[in-house]
């Protein structure tokens, strides 16, 4: 043990000394110094010392992943597919789609976009419109305009050839980055190289009882470091993908299936919680007497960059859920806009909307939306309608003055770091339809519009807040209009709301149901 902490002080590093590691009965204090020299040291006990529990870590995952694994078709198309460069394609538009969105979600749009376009070069030819119309509801739009503009880069400057290592597809092609590089040269090229996301993380948190914040850059490192010594070199594609399945499927946030993991065994957090269990259960039967007063016989990190801080100590009600730590999220920014579903009759008589195009950069850039204004602090519903009548005017011209404008109501929607509500109005335009396409001056600069039909709108590249809006305009005229004409009641609504409703408006109450008790009590005075 003397040779093993003078190798930590000198900074050898632990893969020297592997075979003189040996786990200690109680706390393993050994630091190891970074082989990157400028990362703090950490305890032996965060890391995986042996390479026979590398190896049976590796066996266990990967017999689990060829039982259990979840049948996808990002999975087929690059087990089925022959040439590397469209299987390193398929898998690239699977990890960006699979971006801060679930698999359920995925599925549907991943089969659309590969049947649309099945190549890079198909995609490279696209238009950004459309792809902002298959895009539309799957969120984070700005992925799939960096997508196509990376396959237009591989077509015009590498020869229409995908980089096959994780370190030129993140040099060279925008928007790739560590992960998804790591991802695709290891699932198409069968690169050996980890990768590191939320599932994987949270994994590798429990399995070494890594409770330090796995946001922080050092931490980071370290993962990144833990996923490179695991990743199985024959199958790194499939060791890689077991890893975010584990995490998926039973490795979960929260009330993780610990009896069905296969990699328990080599889980410290699951070690834990089972001497807990035991000491507890030993105290209930009376068998630890003598030692009631005194913490169950835990093996565990002194202190080091990978210990969770002094101020968060475990917590037995979460068990295993106490790694990795929850980062404090910031909360997003509130900000208002005030939104107008402008209609007018069309030349064939059907009402058209007006949607208009967002800048290209920026937030749901390139989408369409009804003509939205931000508002600013302390606006009043005057000032608020005064304000968007003339912003809308931009393109309906003086039609608007004689319109009224009707507010809907109140619509939110949370970005990622915006809490956005749309204050929402409608107005319908009267007269010809060719004088309510007009608008200003025509050399003040506008975006692009076009009046839709109700299909053509939902066939657009609108954001799911705009069809939020939408609704709540049809809902709104379906209340006016009443049931019975044209309008669909929820499945499972209650169809006396209307009445009811209609009654409390009169200022009568409602019937109410009586009791049995109240029921057969005789009224009074009889």
């Amino acid at each position: 043990m003397s040779k093993l902490r003078a190798a930590a002080r000198s900074g050898r590093g632990l893969q020297q000394r592997a075979g003189e590691v040996r786990k200690s009965p109680r706390r393993c204090r050994e630091n190891v110094s970074s082989h990157k020299g400028m990362l703090p040291p950490v305890s032996a006990y965060h890391l995986f010392s042996h390479l026979a529990e590398i190896e049976a870590f590796r066996k266990n995952l990967l017999a689990w992943y060829d039982k259990c694994k979840r049948d996808l078709p990002w999975r087929k198309l690059a087990a089925s597919e022959s040439d590397t460069n469209r299987r390193a394609y398929a898998v690239w538009v699977s990890e960006i789609m699979l971006q801060q969105t679930q698999v359920a979600t995925v599925i549907d749009y991943y089969n659309r976009w590969m049947q649309k376009w099945p190549t890079l070069q198909a995609l490279a030819k696209a238009s950004l419109e459309d792809v902002n119309e298959l895009w539309a509801g799957l969120g984070y739009y700005s992925r799939g305009k960096r997508l196509q503009e990376a396959a237009q880069k591989v077509v015009s400057e590498l020869a229409g050839q995908m980089p096959a290592t994780a370190e030129e597809l993140q040099r060279l092609l925008p928007g790739v980055g560590r992960y998804t590089a790591g991802a695709i040269a290891s699932i198409s090229y069968g690169q050996a190289t980890g990768v590191v996301d939320g599932n994987v993380i949270r994994v590798l948190c429990r399995v070494r009882c890594i409770g330090a914040e796995s946001s922080s850059p050092a931490v980071a490192d370290r993962l990144w470091d833990l996923a490179n010594a695991l990743v199985d070199p024959a199958r790194p594609g499939d060791f890689n993908q077991a890893m975010m399945e584990l995490g998926a499927t039973v490795c979960t946030p929260r009330a993780p299936l610990c009896m069905e993991c296969p990699v328990k065994p080599h889980c410290r957090a699951r070690c834990r919680v089972e001497k807990e269990l035991e000491f507890a259960s030993k105290r209930l039967l009376g068998k630890a007497a003598s030692s009631c007063s005194q913490a169950p016989d835990i093996e565990e990190c002194g202190s080091c960059s990978l210990c969770p801080p002094a101020t968060e100590p475990w917590d037995s009600s979460l068990g295993v859920a106490n790694f990795p730590r929850r980062a404090t999220k910031k909360q997003p920014r509130a900000e208002r806009t005030a939104t107008c579903v402008l209609e007018r009759r069309g030349p064939r008589g059907e009402p058209e909307y007006l949607i208009v195009q967002r800048p290209s950069s920026g937030l749901l850039a390139g989408l369409w939306e009804f003509p939205s204004l931000a508002l600013g602090p302390g606006l009043k519903e005057k000032q608020q309608r005064e304000a968007l009548l003339a912003h809308v005017q931009a393109w309906a011209g003086e039609a608007v003055a004689r319109g009224h404008l009707r507010h809907v109501g109140e619509v939110g929607h949370v970005f990622s770091h915006i809490h956005q509500t749309y204050v929402v109005y409608s107005l319908l335009l009267g007269g010809d339809p060719e004088a309510a396409s007009g608008g200003r001056d025509e050399e003040l600069e506008r975006p692009a519009f076009r009046w839709v039909t109700q299909a053509e709108f939902q066939k657009s590249a609108v954001s799911t807040a705009m069809k939020k809006v939408w609704k709540a305009c049809e809902r709104q005229s379906c209340e006016e209009r009443g049931p019975g004409q044209g309008c669909k009641r929820k499945r499972g609504a209650d169809p006396s709301r209307a009445s009811q409703r209609k009654v409390e408006a009169d200022g009568s109450l409602p019937p109410r149901q009586l009791s049995l008790d109240s029921f057969l009590k005789a009224p009074a005075g009889e």
